[in-house]
């Protein structure tokens, strides 16, 4: 009787395993720009009694979180990536989430009615696009949509999609491109941080 009861809570256990699993697996790409929008509009509302430093820290882990920043710097550099050593790799992702982070804090910095709304989501050749928009202050939508990628159990931002067709990758590696071409890998590194104290003060590592 014993055992019958050990092996009866042995299946129950794993199903319930198996099920809580499932579960988490199963939440959608939009749970994750829903998160992050509302991590940036509570920071948005606390902007001015946060300041600078205050807003990228409470920035900081929910974009780590949500964006696939070590990729991300991968594409935003290209082929260059293929020649840089671990170290550089390291040093340029470094760089690259002060900057991200830092671009954020200084955009979003206070609350004026804005509005952030995820609308769907669609499958493409390269991943999956979340559909979202912000309503401004004066109800004028600006179209912002995310390329997702399943990073283990969880779905990453690879790419943003300004007005829902300007890639922020491409954008940037062009940018990237002609400052490895003049200063190389050290001068890109500076120039990230150097943007990042500008748009922050004394944000953080």
């Amino acid at each position: 009787m014993m055992h019958r009861f050990i092996r009866l809570a042995v299946v129950i256990l794993a199903a319930l395993q198996i099920a809580s699993a499932a579960a988490h697996a199963a939440a959608p790409p939009e749970a994750t720009i829903r998160s992050f929008y509302a991590r940036l509009l509570q920071t948005m509302r606390e902007g001015p009694q946060l300041g600078d430093k205050g807003r990228y820290q409470a920035l900081a882990p929910a974009i780590r979180q949500s964006f696939d920043l070590p990729a991300m710097a991968e594409m935003a550099v290209g082929l260059a990536w293929t020649s840089f050593s671990p170290a550089q790799r390291q040093q340029v992702t470094d760089a690259f989430a002060r900057y991200t982070i830092a671009t954020y804090a200084n955009s979003f910095d206070s609350y004026g009615g804005q509005r952030f709304e995820v609308t769907g989501a669609r499958t493409t050749a390269y991943g999956t696009i979340v559909d979202s928009r912000i309503i401004q202050a004066n109800g004028n939508p600006v179209a912002i949509d995310y390329l997702m990628l399943r990073n283990g159990d969880n779905w990453q931002i690879k790419d943003v999609y300004l007005t829902g067709t300007v890639s922020q990758l491409a954008t940037l590696r062009a940018q990237f491109s002609a400052v490895l071409g003049q200063q190389g890998v050290r001068g890109l590194v500076a120039t990230l941080n150097r943007k990042a104290d500008t748009l922050v003060a004394s944000s953080g590592p």
